[in-house]
């Protein structure tokens, strides 16, 4: 397959919004002082408002149609935004609790999780090398059970929510910014009704915290969006094999600043732990890169 004539934007692009990913938990830190809940509420609605704009800036609002004039789309939106809802809480509070190398963990998981899946769900023939490297991820999750103490709940909830979301995202017929925009009007009743309750209790965060920090929670539409809106445009342009190597940038970051940034525990017990689930990575992603170059000389050959 030849490279697409914009690949180099492509691919600066996708490095952009898995770097924005990356570095996204110090936003979240700069708002430690509102709940995880209430930061989910204004995310889904301001991220609704934003999205809104760029589709109809795009011209592109009949998008959304196919989610509420076919059964199976609405509902395979309805549980994706579920999942997602439950991602967003989850990972929010990690952040802000001191758990961002925890939360690294759970996204350096998705690929094999996702394979996994494959397997149970979809009846999907594992390649040996597949089943190795869900091994590693296994011993590692194991090590962090028997030595370190505690089961990493946060990052395999993080990485349950994500793989089973982008697996419905998968079988949906929508794009991904149509896609997360009828996801956040699903969620925006909810939102709306808790934000309005805290507005009408005083609990809220609005009219009751400074300027810097009024700024910090309007603009979580951006944030959310942005990223987005740049792996949409680079996931067009690059191959397969380039993005999947690209997708760990953004929990190797996320691990790194909670490691020196945030200075969160990092012992022996976790570097084993760790390990053993970047060996899997780098197996399944070897393996992946094999099985790419494999189609890609045969199309060439085909041709």
């Amino acid at each position: 397959m030849p490279a697409h004539p914009d690949a180099a934007r492509g691919a600066l692009a996708a490095t952009a919004s898995f770097l924005i990913w990356g570095v996204v938990p110090v936003y979240w830190k700069q708002m430690q002082g509102v709940s995880a809940l209430e930061l989910i509420t204004h995310r889904i609605a301001w991220s609704l408002l934003f999205l809104l704009g760029v589709l109809w800036w795009q011209n592109n609002l009949r998008a959304l149609r196919p989610a509420f004039t076919e059964s199976r789309t609405f509902g395979l939106i309805l549980l994706s935004s579920v999942l997602l809802a439950v991602n967003w809480v989850v990972y929010i509070w990690a952040v802000n609790s001191g758990h961002v190398i925890e939360s690294s963990l759970g996204y350096f998981l998705v690929p094999l999780v996702n394979v996994a899946l494959g397997s149970l769900l979809l009846q999907e023939r594992l390649r040996p090398p597949q089943w190795i490297a869900i091994g590693f991820a296994a011993a590692g999750v194991g090590v962090l059970l028997t030595r370190a103490g505690h089961v990493p709940w946060i990052a395999l909830t993080l990485a349950g929510t994500w793989a089973g979301y982008g697996l419905l995202k998968k079988r949906s017929a929508l794009g991904s910014i149509a896609g997360l925009t009828v996801e956040t009007i699903l969620l925006f009743p909810l939102a709306a009704g808790l934000l309005l309750w805290w507005h009408h209790t005083g609990e809220g965060a609005l009219g009751r915290v400074d300027l810097r920090l009024h700024l910090y929670i309007l603009s979580v539409g951006v944030v959310t969006a942005i990223p987005l809106l740049l792996f949409a445009y680079g996931a067009q342009r690059i191959r397969l094999a380039t993005l999947g190597l690209l997708q760990y940038l953004a929990p190797s970051v996320q691990f790194l600043i909670g490691w020196l940034v945030y200075r969160e525990p990092f012992d022996a017990a976790r570097l084993q732990a760790f390990g053993l689930i970047w060996c899997g990575l780098a197996l399944y992603s070897a393996d992946a890169f094999w099985i790419q170059r494999r189609m890609l000389l045969k199309s060439v050959g085909a041709g």
